[in-house]
Order: structure tokens, then sequence, then C-alpha cells
């Protein structure tokens, strides 16, 4: 699995962090998603999951 973040479409609503803090975070500057972990281990796929599903920009995209 890879997770790739899309900062432009962002809009900072911070709903990936709250699923999985693990994997993503949020600038302090201005918000926008933080991918902490690209290719999280198998523990961390649903929530990488859930999380691009929750994005309301679509700015996260899973592959794998």
């Amino acid at each position: 699995m890879r997770i790739e973040a899309d900062t432009a479409k962002c809009c900072g609503a911070g709903m990936c962090a709250l699923t999985d803090p693990d994997l993503f975070d949020q600038s302090e500057e201005d918000g926008t998603v933080l991918v902490l972990v690209t290719e999280p281990g198998p523990e961390h796929h649903a929530t990488a999951r859930e999380a691009a599903a929750l994005c309301p920009a679509g700015a996260i995209t899973v592959h794998g």
C-alpha cells in the first residue's frame, strides 16, 4: 500500500488525522494534510482507506 496526498486539494478538515493519527497529521502553517507514513503496515490499511474515503476534498489517494 502507498498513500499520496494532494495538498493543493486539501481543505484542512482533519478527518484523516482523526481517523489515523499514526499516518496523518496537519501542517501547523496552513492545516493541510501531512502524510507521516507513505507505506504503512497491514495494521493501518483499513484506516488509511477510511481516511481517504472520508476526506471531503478527495485529497488522499491510496494505492494497493
